[in-house]
């Protein structure tokens, strides 16, 4: 471990955009751990108080910033941006493109506030995590979240109670898998709260669903920044008609959603999953090559990163 004998020159550049969001003694504890996260290889507490040989402190104090500190999160995000947009490399540019997304932040033990059992698509196993949804801004040059707020797992106390005030009908049937299978009754007064919301509006506010944050953060993004008509991308968990309808009809906004082979695209035809219509597609085009005709799919580059790519 190598001791820090001067907060790192990066750190007294940039700290002067935090100034304002501390008190004086949180300001010197945040130039302390922003410098921690930056040099230290052990990144607790403990491991970044530690590293300081020039200014010794109990790291009591390094907790107190991260555990009572009465500074606003938002009021530092603000801070954090207003740096990223006063350097050229990483102000955002009319090309940009804002992405939504969750994360998974797994950890070992059970013993964290909100964590869940979550299914992890990258181990295909289920995790004890938290699930982040966040923002996300990208160009040619940088990329870096612009919003974001922790998911929390669903009351179902509280969400069968704002169901039954609210009038809406829970099927007698259902009620044994209260105790049978939990998870069961969770996923139908889930269903139940979803379909329901158009008839009763007043139940949106008993869950905050991963969906229903991704709204929540671009509807503040585009109050604040009502200039930047940023097209919006997502991957197929996100593509759902709600979801589309409100970045088209409510922000006007465009946006390209990913679609999943087994999803079904309605066409002039009918019905259909995506993966056959693309496979017809295909047939098509190689029917029309064959016989000199019209292609249906053309070569196009465009540029990715400062790179050019051909699809």
């Amino acid at each position: 471990m190598i001791p820090l004998v001067a907060f790192p020159e990066v750190v007294e550049r940039y700290a002067p955009f935090f100034a304002d969001v501390f008190s004086a003694e949180a300001f010197i504890e945040f130039k302390r751990y922003i410098s921690g996260l930056i040099v230290s290889e052990n990144k607790t507490v403990d491991g970044i108080n530690r590293l300081f040989v020039f200014e010794s402190r109990n790291q009591s104090s390094l907790n107190r910033l991260l555990t009572v500190s009465p500074f606003a999160l938002a009021a530092l995000n603000q801070a954090r941006l207003a740096v990223l947009a006063s350097v050229p490399a990483t102000h955002r540019k009319p090309k940009g493109v804002l992405s939504v997304d969750d994360t998974l932040l797994s950890h070992y033990g059970q013993d964290f506030e909100q964590i869940a059992k979550l299914y992890d698509h990258v181990s295909e196993s289920y995790v004890w995590a938290h699930d982040l949804v966040t923002l996300h801004y990208s160009d040619d040059d940088t990329d870096y979240p612009l919003l974001f707020q922790l998911w929390q797992p669903v009351d179902l106390a509280k969400l069968e109670q704002g169901l039954r005030t609210a009038q809406v009908p829970l099927k007698a049937s259902k009620e044994p898998l209260k105790e049978t299978a939990p998870h069961k009754w969770r996923s139908y007064l889930l269903g139940v709260w979803q379909r329901r919301q158009k008839q009763s509006p007043e139940i949106q506010d008993l869950y905050d669903s991963k969906l229903s944050i991704a709204q929540a953060l671009l509807q503040q993004w585009v109050t604040a920044h009502p200039d930047e008509a940023l097209p919006v991308v997502f991957d197929n968990w996100f593509t759902q008609p709600d979801f589309c309808r409100f970045l088209d009809q409510t922000l006007h906004l465009p946006y390209v959603g990913t679609l999943a082979d087994g999803d079904k695209v309605t066409l002039q035809s009918g019905p259909e999953t995506l993966k056959d219509f693309a496979n017809r597609l295909k047939q098509e085009h190689r029917q029309a090559g064959a016989a000199g005709g019209k292609a249906v799919f053309q070569r196009i580059t465009i540029t990715y990163k400062g790179e050019p790519e051909t699809y």
